[in-house]
């Protein structure tokens, strides 16, 4: 009887293990790449990665401004793109969802090989395309091997859950809009999180939604996400909220994913992380 004890707790100490490990489940494009940028003045690089990843400088590439709230926009807003030597810029903007749910409004997108958010507030992207025509040609986009890209209110936007998502303020971390374009499924992402000391934000969030995988992206940052995979690039860097440790010393130890696990390590560029297994990536 005492053996049968001994198989039964180990039996079900091995169950948790697994079904912690396997709570967080990450969805990702199968084609396509993501640029995910945490705001503030972004590098040559990161720029650069997004423009040859959309074909090089004269890629057709769509820029969407309308996170940041205006009534119009003039040409100076392409200059995020042009000043790193895009030369095939087209500017799509609507705050009228009916708008954004016509074919000649996506026009613009049926032969873009990339596409750039702006920042600003990531509730209006949500309220102006999701659900519309406008979503699915973003998601065609990346079926045809295109890029999408976005700093700030644009990298948040390009997860599945909406942080910071309320129209009131910014720092209403879980409010009236909670649904992001879900490029990155089952994932939060926070923007500027060192620069704005925002690096233990997530946590409300995570704490109520365990299923989450956090990213908490500082300025001047971003992730590359291709195949299941990202690669951190600029100056500063990323957060992972995925309950384990990790540590560049050459520690590597995955603790089982808990319910209000309260922990994040720091990965640098160069650093890449493998969304399957939720495991940083230390061989290349």
């Amino acid at each position: 009887m005492k053996g049968k004890r001994w198989w039964f707790w180990a039996m079900f100490w091995m169950f948790l293990m697994t079904s912690a490990q396997d709570h967080i489940k990450v969805g990702f494009p199968s084609n396509g790449s993501l640029v995910i940028a945490g705001g503030g003045l972004l590098s040559e690089e990161i720029m650069k990665t997004f423009i040859d990843l959309a074909g090089g400088k004269d890629a057709q590439i769509v820029l969407v401004p309308t996170a940041a709230g205006l009534s119009e926009y003039d040409g100076k807003w392409k200059r995020v793109l042009t000043n790193h030597g895009a030369t095939n810029v087209i500017m799509l903007h609507t705050d009228d969802p009916k708008e954004a749910d016509t074919k000649q409004f996506t026009k613009a997108l049926l032969n873009a090989t990339g596409v750039w958010f702006t920042g600003g507030r990531q509730w209006r992207l949500a309220d102006s395309y999701l659900n519309t025509k406008v979503e699915a040609a973003l998601w065609n986009v990346l079926d045809r091997g295109g890029v999408i890209g976005g700093s700030s209110a644009g990298a948040t936007i390009q997860g599945s859950y909406l942080v910071r998502g309320d129209s009131k303020t910014n720092q209403i971390m879980m409010g009236d809009h909670e649904k992001g374009f879900g490029f990155l499924e089952n994932v939060a992402i926070d923007q500027h999180v060192l620069a704005r000391n925002r690096q233990f934000d997530l946590f409300e969030i995570l704490e109520k939604k365990p299923e989450l995988l956090g990213i908490g992206i500082d300025e001047s940052t971003a992730i590359m996400v291709q195949n299941g995979r990202f690669e951190v690039i600029g100056d500063s860097y990323v957060l992972l909220y995925d309950s384990s440790f990790w540590s560049s010393e050459g520690t590597d130890y995955k603790k089982p994913l808990e319910k209000n696990s309260r922990s994040f390590y720091f990965l640098k560029a160069g650093d890449r992380y493998d969304l399957n297994t939720l495991r940083v990536i230390t061989q290349k």
